[in-house]
């Protein structure tokens, strides 16, 4: 089983010309990356589509037939950049039902040496377990990691294969989330008639893309502020040790601003956007912001006339709160000290100007704003590098918001990062030899 540090350097499996997915499924938008391999050259980026989220709300589909349309149209941008037709995708699942557990597996191994062998079967027992739920709800398992060995007492071993001894001891992490959730997410994947290859918790794929190697070593807390969601995940020594969620995201701060100010969502989204801040400034008493009415949009001589600390005073109670929360759920779990000092935050919202500091003051760590950093494999990668290896990807998807779906290509491109997939029969049935004519089929209907 190769850790997360190895994947650095891992080898290039994939044939020249392979095509690799990611679909990132979010409550704000829709993301579709399509990478293609090359033979001497890191994997380039032939497809990119987003599309405005619709049937998506706090992480969870709200609307079967709107999120079906929206992924539809983000599939099919992206198809047609590259040219080609997807058969298989990546995707995320966010939010509160994401659940997570350390667990300890032991195998006999009776005074011979580790083999690989052994090591499949430890991760093979790993996937028949699932995390216990406090609200005894059912859960579906997404990865199962190991995150360290032992054997006869000897501990902190990265890899035991060729060692020695009698009993083998592994720490498994296990990540899963709601059976209901997950399995209608991956059902309007299939409907849309894409194979699901695997569905991965969106702090971890946050991670793969936005932490350098000495953040995953040395201990790091991400935090994907999505639309609907907050995601976060704990990294170290090389491995994702701890992931959580919270249903509070952007959206509800574009919310508290509509309700606030008492204008239409549109408007407040862009005056969060255009003047939004997590902190107050003396020079925002000073300056004026106009906010146009409900149902007054057009009547710009109608708009209310308020001072820019309004809008931040809206603003910062809800970014607090997230903060906040997530600082109680880390002292909880008891990861925050393992998380060390460093906090990465990554997801949309976590570019709301003062988002940074704020996080900075609350948690009292040292806080970062992460980009993806990797989608290529990481054999194209230079050891302790931030640079991008990848190619073909435009500026206006290579930022915070997008960190999720360069993660997904990530595990799309090397699969063993997250060990168990999840596939039903149904979505098996949906992608048979007739794939290709039902996605024609699609594409008609969506514009007929």
């Amino acid at each position: 089983m190769k850790f997360l540090k190895n994947w650095l350097f891992a080898e290039p499996l994939a044939a020249a010309g392979e095509l690799f997915a990611a679909l990132d499924i979010g409550s704000s938008k829709i993301a579709c990356l399509i990478a293609r391999s090359g033979e001497d050259s890191p994997p380039r980026i032939v497809g990119v589509g987003h599309q405005l989220s619709e049937g998506m709300k706090q992480g969870c589909v709200s609307n079967m037939e709107a999120l079906q349309y929206a992924i539809g149209q983000a599939v099919t941008a992206a198809e047609q950049m590259a040219h080609d037709t997807l058969q298989r995708v990546v995707i995320n699942i966010s939010g509160a039902q994401l659940t997570s557990q350390t667990v300890d597996i032991e195998l006999p191994l009776n005074g011979r040496e580790a083999t690989e062998n052994d090591l499949s079967r430890i991760v093979a027992q790993g996937q028949t377990m699932v995390p216990e739920d406090n609200q005894n709800q059912i859960l579906e398992l997404l990865q199962t990691i190991p995150t360290g060995y032992a054997l006869d007492g000897q501990k902190n071993i990265r890899d035991p294969v060729g060692m020695t001894g009698n009993l083998l001891h592994t720490q498994m992490h296990l990540i899963a989330a709601g059976f209901g959730p997950v399995r209608t997410l991956e059902t309007a994947v299939a409907r849309c008639h894409l194979d699901v290859d695997q569905i991965v918790g969106s702090p971890y794929a946050s991670g793969l893309s936005c932490l350098v190697e000495d953040e995953m070593d040395l201990g790091s807390l991400v935090i994907d502020m999505g639309a609907g969601t907050t995601s976060y995940a704990v990294f170290f020594d090389g491995n994702v040790v701890f992931a959580g969620g919270i249903p509070i995201g952007g959206a509800h701060i574009t919310n508290d601003i509509a309700r606030g100010l008492t204008t239409s969502i549109a408007q407040a989204e862009r005056l969060k956007t255009l003047f939004g801040n997590a902190i107050q400034s003396p020079m925002d008493e000073r300056e004026t912001i106009d906010v146009p009415l409900v149902g007054e949009e057009d009547m710009p001589e109608n708009a209310n006339h308020l001072p820019k600390s309004h809008l931040i005073r809206i603003i910062q109670p809800r970014v607090e709160e997230i903060f906040e929360l997530v600082r109680a759920r880390m002292e909880k779990s008891g990861f925050s000290e393992i998380a060390g000092r460093r906090v990465v935050l990554t997801g949309g919202a976590s570019q709301l100007p003062g988002s940074r500091e704020l996080a900075q003051r609350i948690l009292d760590k040292q806080v970062r704003l992460g980009r993806p950093l990797r989608v290529a494999r990481p054999s194209t990668l230079s050891a302790r590098t931030s640079a991008p290896a990848f190619t073909g990807l435009a500026d206006s998807a290579s930022g915070p918001a997008f960190a999720t779906t360069a993660g997904l290509l990530a595990v799309a491109m090397q699969p063993e990062l997250a060990s168990a997939s999840i596939m039903t029969s149904s979505a098996r049935s949906l992608n048979g030899t007739g794939s290709v004519l039902d996605r024609v089929g699609l594409w008609l209907k969506q514009r007929l």
